[in-house]
């Protein structure tokens, strides 16, 4: 939509021009009528729910309710322009008008308004609710302001049926946010799962609480993002894992504690009172996905693991002769790794994800891997429907599968492997090539 409102807007420029130079005047009153035509225009597009309206498109309104409202002003009072006519005037206004509708109207071309719904394959309806939690025994270390740490939570849930269901915690990218994968919390919740995604406060690209403050992303944070890099500097790449992994493992830790905790106070109206705590599944894409995969060491009360490309950061104990060091223990729970393009075929050259390489012929683990073909890194969450531009730039290939379609495997293959280890005992079969 973003994009034919652009070519429209540009359409009437161009003609707006050519008829300006056509007649040799600068149409004082058919530029005014036509600035208040086209604002008229995208407020019925709002009001017949043609266009989605939210932040896509606030800046462009307020630019085209500026200009109707000179526009009716000019007709009102009549006024006429009093520069003279040029020709060069006419195009510069017109192009400067283009360049500036196109960058007015590109968050709607980068983030377009019908992003396509996956449809669920479960019995169950789907409700969702978000609650903000403060973790009393830690105090934050982002922000300077030495308050305890605050976590936002989204949980997705089965309205329909009853009894109890197994629980997943789900840790967002490096740069992420919790509603990076909600199809695939959508998916798991029709199928009997109690899904909750964690906002890493100041990890998270913006996360808001229930009092309605949003919180952004650290700046410290993103610099150590970009900086990290373990060919140019391993020591300090193993400094900052292990701090990264120290914070998202207590507040999945913190999490999970949380939930059992108001599970067992037997509320039979609480959403937590849907919870099996006996049955817990820990996943996570990217920096949330080696989260997940440490609390699947620290803890013994997690059942089943899924890394969406992740690399085992908790695992890895030190550095030695210009190698990361890892864990020898097997890893202790049934685990399932999910690749793109972007890794596969280079697990074996960074050295970050040796831990990875090693398991992919690993028969002492119950390890099982998934490589989904013709997608990069952000094809394996929701943003590749989101933003299908940005995603495209950030993962630096054009993905030859649709997005609905990447989306839908890894749906199919986590939905197998949670059934398969969080509600009946099995052999997970569906790990190979897609």
């Amino acid at each position: 939509m973003g994009m034919i409102i652009f070519l429209t807007v540009a359409i009437i420029e161009v003609s707006l021009a050519a008829f300006c130079i056509y007649t040799k005047t600068n149409q004082v009153k058919g530029r005014s009528i036509i600035r208040i035509a086209t604002f008229s225009g995208l407020m019925i597009l709002v009001i017949l729910l043609v266009i989605d309206w939210g932040f896509r498109y606030y800046a462009l309104a307020t630019l085209l309710l500026m200009l109707s409202i000179i526009g009716a002003i000019n007709l009102i009072f009549e006024k006429e322009e009093k520069r003279e006519y040029k020709t060069i005037n006419i195009v510069f206004k017109a192009i400067g008008m283009m360049v500036l509708f196109f960058a007015l109207t590109l968050p709607a071309i980068i983030f377009p308004q019908n992003k396509p719904v996956i449809d669920v394959t479960g019995d169950y309806q789907v409700s969702t609710k978000t609650y903000t939690y403060i973790d009393k025994n830690r105090v934050e270390i982002y922000g300077n302001n030495e308050k305890n740490r605050k976590l936002n939570v989204q949980m997705w849930y089965p309205v329909s049926g009853d009894g109890k269901y197994p629980l997943i915690v789900f840790s967002h990218g490096g740069l992420g946010v919790k509603a990076s994968n909600e199809s695939l919390y959508n998916e798991l919740a029709s199928d009997g799962y109690v899904v909750c995604s964690i906002d890493h406060t100041y990890h998270s690209f913006f996360t808001t609480d229930n009092d309605g403050v949003t919180t952004w992303i650290d700046l410290g944070y993103i610099q150590e993002l970009f900086d990290e890099n373990p060919r140019s500097d391993m020591q300090q790449s193993f400094e900052y894992y292990k701090k990264w992994m120290h914070i998202r493992t207590e507040d999945i830790g913190f999490v999970i504690d949380y939930i059992i905790s108001e599970a067992e106070d037997k509320n039979e109206n609480s959403l937590y009172s849907l919870v099996d705590t006996s049955k817990i599944g820990v996943m996570g894409h990217s920096l949330g996905g080696s989260a997940a995969l440490g609390i699947g060491r620290i803890r013994d009360d997690i059942s089943a693991v899924i890394a969406l490309e992740s690399p085992f950061m908790y695992d890895i104990e030190g550095v030695e002769d210009g190698q990361f060091i890892f864990t020898e223990e097997t890893y202790p729970v049934p685990v399932l790794n999910v690749y793109s393009d972007s890794a596969w075929n280079i697990l074996s050259d960074r050295p970050q994800y040796a831990a990875n390489h090693v398991m992919l012929n690993d028969t002492d683990a119950t390890a099982f891997n998934v490589y989904i073909n013709g997608v990069g890194h952000l094809g394996l969450t929701d943003f590749a429907l989101t933003s299908p531009f940005l995603t495209r730039v950030l993962d630096g290939q054009k993905s030859t599968k649709e997005a609905e379609d990447s989306l839908k495997i890894i749906n199919k293959v986590c939905l197998e492997f949670f059934n398969c280890y969080l509600k009946i005992s099995g052999e997970f079969t569906s790990s190979g090539l897609y």
